[in-house]
């Protein structure tokens, strides 16, 4: 039995059109709900298709819309909760670099992780922690050149 494109999860496969849409529309509706620090009401049918109200944080919101924003640029969507051992395979995938570079990180001690047997692996968490850093410092860098170039117009 074969199951259509929309059964299978994200993470394999880009997400459809419809899919698209229809993350762009939730998004939209969360966040023109969205007020600072407030608690959005979401009313939604239950299976006996019965009005259920659910209160999101707005911790959750964000999130919910972080990944509403991904999957309706069309992006593959994978969660990976930050207590979760990842592969260096696995790592390098998130980062967005080879394995061998990531290994590289490894060995210079930029990124923690443990040794498991004979192969390593990082706590997504330290993964995160490693990227967010690395983003600031891009960001950092980034400014300072924009600067430099806006002192030579």
């Amino acid at each position: 039995m074969t199951l259509p494109a929309s059964a299978e999860p994200f993470g394999d496969r880009l997400p459809s059109a419809d899919e698209q849409a229809a993350a762009n529309h939730l998004r939209k509706i969360l966040a023109g709900g969205a007020s600072k620090g407030s608690a959005q009401k979401l009313r939604v049918l239950d299976e006996n298709n019965q009005p259920a109200e659910i209160v999101l944080a707005p911790a959750l919101s964000q999130l919910l819309m972080e990944l509403l924003r991904h999957v309706g640029s069309g992006d593959a969507v994978r969660l990976v909760p930050v207590s979760q051992m990842l592969t260096t395979q696995q790592a390098a995938d998130i980062l967005n670099v080879s394995r061998p570079y990531l290994v590289s990180l490894l060995d210079r001690g930029e990124i923690r992780h443990h040794m498991v047997g004979r192969h390593r692996r990082i706590k997504a968490e330290h993964l995160f922690d490693y990227k967010r850093e690395r983003d600031a410092r891009r960001a950092k860098a980034l400014s300072e050149l924009a600067e430099m170039d806006a002192e030579h117009i």
